[in-house]
């Protein structure tokens, strides 16, 4: 389990963004959202670079928490 720290996630297309972003790397992940903390629990054996690098894709910077 992974908890990583979105700060510009403010929003439910945000959440529906990071989830998609997460899902191309890894389609079985399990992520958890949590838009009032803005932080993000993902479940994935996938490579967390694989994953930090498909949220920048999408337009965020994420760092572990």
């Amino acid at each position: 389990m992974t908890k990583l720290n979105i700060p510009d996630m403010t929003c439910g297309h945000c959440k529906a963004a990071v989830e998609k972003a997460v899902a191309s790397v890894d389609a079985d992940a399990k992520v958890a959202v949590d838009l009032d903390t803005r932080t993000v629990e993902i479940d994935s054996s996938a490579d967390l670079a694989a994953i930090l690098a498909a949220l920048k894709e999408e337009g965020y910077e994420a760092t572990q928490a």
